[in-house]
Order: structure tokens, then C-alpha cells, then sequence
């Protein structure tokens, strides 16, 4: 393809993506009345009810402070529920674009890294979202007696996101580590020698990130991801081992960067084409 050509099928690519992402917020925008309302105030409407805003028929309820809230409200979680909902639309446009350009392995690297990197997105929110009751009782029960609590609408909806991003992002670190080994660039002795350093820096990592700030919701993101980066570790070993054991039968291991490597000077097959003693003669009219 020409420049033209790439710009060109790009355009359409994302256009295509953007109508997945408009169709899948249509469908988060109905679904919000029918159950996705419900699943985000949940945690908050699980807590005591002298935690939390009381209507006058005993069920919770989030505040709205203008009058355009409650559409701007529901309009935020639609288009953030349509970008989830519609990601194996908008990433099939993104893979499709680039895959011309990549190897067969580079395709398979490709593939497992989007499919790992989407499992620990979604295994962070999902323990986000499971601890979040427990972190909203602890937070607002510092507030002692005599005081009610009334969240609003968008300091809730905010506070979640926030929380469901970080915890998913946060996860993402380990698989970070184990794609910068299987380039080549961090060595498992470097990981090893440096493991008590990085459990210390995932825990002031998790103490700045966590919007909640406090010991419980803090832990419960360091503690995972102290296993991630264990599990990170190991697998760099394993792949330390597979490259040098790769290396000492090709007769490379223990050079130095700046030292050539020896040449193979065995003449390779040639592809098998057909020579034009072989093409059948051609008659001329």
C-alpha cells in the first residue's frame, strides 16, 4: 500500500470502531434501567444503613446537585459499559490494521499479550470491585456518630472508576516485566537480585494509587500483585534458561556485546524454481 492507502484504511478502521463503541453505549444507555444501575451502586447500597443516604421508603439512594446530573451521570457509565462491551469489536479493527506488518511469531506474541493483558485488566477490576463495599464501610465509618453520609452521584461514579482503573491498570505492571525478558532487556538475575526493592516499591506503588487511601484497599492491591510479580519472576526464569541453552548450541553464549559472533560459512539451500529450460516452449503466430 501506498501512504494513502494506510491513512485511508486506517480512517475506516477507526470509523468502523467508533460505530461499535456508539452501538455498544446505545445498548449500555437501555441497560443502565435494567440492571447495570443496580450492579454500580451495589457495593455502596450493601452498607449499613447508617452508612449511607436513606430515601423515605428505606431504600439507598445517590444524591444529584444540578439538574443536568443525573443525564451526564448516565451517560458516563454508558459510554464507559459500550467500550468494554464493544472491545472485541474495536480491537479486531486495531489487530486487523497492524497485522500485515508482523511476523507469524510476532502475530502469536501478539495474540497471547492482549489475551493475558485483558485477563489481569479484568482480574484487577473484578477484585476492585469485590472489595469495594468493605473499603466504603471503612471509610465512612471514620466519620464517627451524629454524622450522616450522603454521597453524590459523581463523587461516587468517579470514585469507582478511579478505583476499577487502578486496580486494573496496577495488574498490568508484571506482564510489563516478563515482555521487557522476552526482549531481552531485563534479565531474570537483574529481577532476582532486585525482588526485595520491588515489593517495597509495589507497595508504595499501590499506598499512591489506591483513591481510598487506606491500609486495607492499599494491601489488598500490593498483595496480588507481590504474587503477580513472584509469578513474573519465575517465568523470566524459565525463559533465561530456554535462551542460554539456545545459545550454547549455537555456540554464543558467554560473548561479550561488543565481540562478533561466528559465521556460519555453510552455504544454505536455495529455493527450488523453475529454470526456463523448463518452461514449456511457447509457439510464436
Amino acid at each position: 500500500m501506498t501512504l494513502i492507502g494506510h491513512l485511508r484504511e486506517l480512517r475506516n478502521r477507526v470509523g468502523i470502531a467508533l460505530l461499535f463503541v456508539l452501538i455498544g453505549t446505545a445498548v449500555a444507555f437501555w441497560w443502565y434501567e435494567h440492571g447495570l444501575g443496580d450492579f454500580i451502586r451495589a457495593p455502596y447500597c450493601n452498607l449499613p444503613e447508617d452508612l449511607r443516604y436513606n430515601e423515605a421508603d428505606g431504600s439507598c439512594g445517590l444524591l444529584v446537585t444540578d439538574v443536568f446530573g443525573g443525564a451526564l451521570i448516565r451517560l458516563k457509565i454508558a459510554f464507559i459499559a459500550g467500550i468494554v462491551l464493544s472491545a472485541p469489536c474495536w480491537l479486531y479493527q486495531i489487530w486487523a490494521f497492524i497485522t500485515p506488518g508482523l511476523k507469524r511469531n510476532e502475530k502469536r506474541f501478539g495474540v497471547s499479550f492482549v489475551a493475558v493483558s485483558t485477563l489481569l485488566f479484568a482480574l484487577g477490576a473484578a477484585l476492585a470491585y469485590i472489595s469495594l463495599s468493605a473499603g466504603l464501610r471503612l471509610l465512612l465509618g471514620l466519620a464517627g456518630e451524629g454524622v450522616v453520609v450522603a454521597l453524590t452521584a459523581q463523587d461516587y461514579i468517579g470514585f469507582v472508576i478511579s478505583l476499577l482503573l487502578a486496580f486494573g491498570v496496577s495488574f498490568e505492571l508484571p506482564l510489563i516485566a516478563v515482555v521487557l525478558n522476552l526482549v531481552g532487556v531485563l534479565s531474570h538475575a537483574v529481577l532476582a537480585r532486585s525482588r526485595r526493592w520491588i515489593y517495597f516499591l509495589t507497595i508504595v506503588f499501590a499506598a499512591f494509587i489506591t483513591p481510598t487511601q487506606d491500609p486495607f484497599t492499599m494491601l489488598l492491591m500490593a498483595g496480588p500483585m507481590c504474587v503477580l510479580f513472584e509469578l513474573a519472576i519465575q517465568v523470566a526464569r524459565v525463559v533465561d534458561k530456554r535462551r542460554a541453552k539456545r545459545e550454547a548450541a549455537l555456540g554464543l553464549q558467554g560473548l561479550d556485546d561488543d565481540e562478533a559472533s561466528p559465521l556460519d560459512a555453510a552455504p544454505s539451500p536455495l529455493d527450488p524454481r523453475p529454470s526456463a529450460l523448463d518452461e514449456p516452449a511457447q509457439t510464436q503466430r
